[in-house]
């Protein structure tokens, strides 16, 4: 959304966390956002993965601690060839995990 103020155009965001949501319609795969505070918190957010949605997960809490984020890596990595998922790396912090039938293609899409 771009309003006009005296002249000037001044985009304004949206926070999704501030609009109140309804309960989400039935589909057979949602993708989850998660963010990762502690090690621990992977088996709970391991069973979306396993219910057949895909993971996008947040690892800047813990980034700091790089045995932590390869022990983090190294347990999404198990996961994925468990249920014949796949997993890429978005960037150094988020990863992206798939259920089985779903692959990541890792070309990136450029304009020709």
């Amino acid at each position: 959304m771009i309003k006009m103020i005296f002249g000037k155009k001044k985009e304004e965001y949206i926070d999704l966390e501030d609009i109140e949501t309804e309960e989400l319609p039935e589909a057979e795969m949602y993708v989850k956002v998660a963010e990762l505070q502690k090690f621990d918190d992977l088996k709970d957010f391991s069973k979306y993965i396993y219910e057949g949605n895909i993971l996008i997960l947040d690892v800047s809490p813990i980034s700091v601690d790089d045995i932590e984020v390869e022990r983090v890596t190294n347990e999404l990595k198990k996961i994925a060839k468990d249920i014949d998922g796949d997993i890429a790396g978005l960037d150094r912090n988020h990863f992206i995990v798939t259920p089985s039938g779903v692959k990541i293609d890792r070309r990136k899409l450029r304009r020709f």
